[in-house]
């Protein structure tokens, strides 16, 4: 029996940059109580509250029940737990000013040569390039942009492929990773996933089979693929439905 199920964010818990449904949310406090869940997500801390927290307290999560529930934001470069009714930086291995100057500058440049910098399309006071303190990401069509536009813009990766290549040209010093529908997370060599859940894995006293990994992403070059090369035992799904289904099948032979 595992002991902690881990998981991608973006169309693995809920669609894009959305707050988890009803439906979804209600079998993730089910699951609080049977097991440690670990989101873990290159997304900021603040959004892991909108699409995530809030969505369990919406359903009646207790303070007890979000004590199992642990947020690994920024590809697990920051950890925060949930004890006293507050959220609790428990470590955060922050960029210094001029790596993140760098690495924004090299994805700029990319994205500018190659014709993909559609600063036209932002929302007002939304940004294609966010300081996320131990990563930056990339958003093409910024943070606030519909489900439906972020979905059509690189649906097969390739654009989001080339600005990577060319950032890492520009700033070999530091890595460029593909992740959710229009994001690139770039950050020091090393600091994926992999080191997210190698500190998941220290900070809670397990190893790699204790772990149930879930995952959109788990192709070669996907935000998620550092965990399968780990060994950890991962399932791919399409969609939060897919990690839905897994879910109910996992509660049914623990109930």
């Amino acid at each position: 029996m595992k002991k902690i199920l881990a998981f991608d964010v973006d169309n693995t818990l809920n669609l894009a940059k959305t707050p988890m449904t009803r439906e979804m949310s209600e079998i993730v406090a089910r699951c609080l109580r049977k097991f440690t869940i670990a989101p873990i997500s290159g997304q900021k801390f603040e959004q892991f509250l909108v699409q995530i927290v809030e969505p369990l307290q919406n359903v009646g999560a207790t303070d007890a029940e979000l004590k199992n529930l642990h947020l690994f934001t920024a590809q697990g470069t920051q950890y925060y737990s949930y004890g006293d009714g507050a959220w609790k930086l428990n470590y955060n291995y922050a960029l210094t000013d001029e790596q993140a100057r760098a690495i924004s500058a090299a994805l700029e440049t990319a994205a500018k040569e190659l014709g993909f910098w559609e600063e036209d399309k932002l929302a007002d006071g939304d940004e294609i390039i966010e300081n996320r303190v131990s990563m930056i990401a990339y958003s093409a069509l910024g943070q606030k942009a519909g489900v439906e536009a972020k979905l059509a813009w690189d649906p097969d990766m390739t654009k989001r492929n080339q600005i990577a290549a060319r950032a890492k040209q520009l700033a070999p010093d530091y890595d460029f990773e593909v992740g959710g529908t229009t994001t690139i997370n770039a950050f020091l060599p090393g600091m994926n996933k992999k080191f997210g859940m190698m500190k998941m894995m220290a900070e809670f006293g397990v190893g790699k089979s204790d772990i149930l990994y879930f995952g959109d992403m788990t192709q070669p070059g996907g935000n998620d693929y550092p965990v399968v090369q780990m060994g950890i035992e991962t399932i791919t799904v399409r969609d939060w439905r897919e990690t839905a289904n897994v879910l109910r099948g996992i509660l049914a032979t623990n109930e």
